[in-house]
């Protein structure tokens, strides 16, 4: 019993030295192809000085990007894009932080939401090429408790 604990015992050392070895130069475990290859940031630096992100659109020092003219391009205002929009997601809904229901309308959904696939009652259960379920037959309905339908 004692010689199959050493034996047990021995193996165990030799597997756990067999896989600590990881040292930066020897290591016995593959390295993923991801830290092989470096990702290339998204922006670089031409000889110029100027910052260039992968599209070949000049940055300025904010990292925003800018025209020729070196006003920004593809800016966003989202206060003043949203000044009229009164949508709320929870509108109506209790809200006991402030005591009372959410203001706002829920946004409409946008064109073509409810119709396709996926769209209206019951969109779960398609049936495969449009047509309707067959009738299940009498004799898989049974009537609790009792037995099996007599034939017809």
């Amino acid at each position: 019993m004692v010689s199959v604990r050493l034996m047990v015992l021995a193996a165990a050392g030799v597997a756990i030295a067999g896989c600590a070895n990881n040292n930066t130069h020897n290591n016995s475990l593959p390295t993923p192809l991801y830290a092989l290859q470096k990702v290339p940031p998204a922006y670089r630096k031409t000889p110029e000085g100027v910052i260039v992100d992968d599209a070949d659109v000049h940055l300025d020092a904010q990292g925003y990007r800018v025209d020729k003219n070196g006003k920004r391009i593809q800016q966003v205002d989202v206060q003043q894009k949203m000044a009229n929009e009164n949508s709320n997601p929870v509108a109506g809904y209790y809200i006991s932080s402030i005591g009372a229901a959410a203001s706002g309308n829920v946004m409409a959904p946008s064109v073509g939401a409810g119709s396709g696939v996926g769209a209206g009652p019951g969109s779960a259960t398609i049936v495969p090429g449009g047509q309707a379920l067959p009738p299940v037959p009498r004799e898989l309905l049974p009537t609790p408790g009792e037995g099996p339908m007599p034939p017809q």
